[in-house]
């Protein structure tokens, strides 16, 4: 048994790895946490590591389970091949990963520093300083007026990074 590799069709990892894991394959999505922006409010999601592909593990027996099926499988694109040979994944290179996922931060939307610019409301075009959070919808931010720093909260959703 060894891994391979799946591509998949955009955005539908998720479904490609619920349609072959119910096939009986064994298989892997990397995810990590990001923040996102939804509905004015922050949501922690998880994202693919590696949009469009995911991990199969496979067996060449003939006792094993057949390929055939994959690539009729809702959501999978293809198996990626290099020339005739399927693309194997080293085990070593899935056990890091699996390792790496536990650990892992959600990644954010603002970070502490970051250039903003504020999209309306009555300071609108007037770019900010990210500073921190403040509850789940509206967070702190540094403008300049008259050439001092003035600490001002807003909505999230009305912040965009500059840029």
């Amino acid at each position: 048994m060894h891994w391979y590799l799946i591509h998949t069709k955009p955005r539908q990892e998720k479904h490609a790895l619920e349609n072959l894991e119910r096939q009986g394959y064994e298989c892997y999505l990397p995810l990590y946490p990001t923040e996102r922006l939804c509905r004015r409010r922050l949501t922690v999601t998880d994202s693919p590591l590696f949009p469009r592909y995911l991990f199969i593990r496979l067996g060449q027996e003939s006792s094993d389970k057949s390929w055939n099926p994959l690539r009729s499988t809702r959501g999978v694109s293809q198996l990626v091949r290099f020339g005739q040979h399927p693309a194997q994944v080293d085990d070593a290179l899935i056990a890091l990963l699996k390792s790496r996922e536990q650990q892992s931060e959600p990644e954010r939307v603002f970070n502490q520093g970051d250039p903003v610019q504020i999209v309306d409301g009555p300071f609108a075009d007037i770019e900010a300083i990210y500073q921190i959070p403040d509850g789940e919808r509206r967070a702190l931010v540094l403008i300049e007026i008259l050439s001092k720093p003035v600490s001002l909260r807003v909505d999230l959703a009305s912040l965009r990074k500059a840029g």
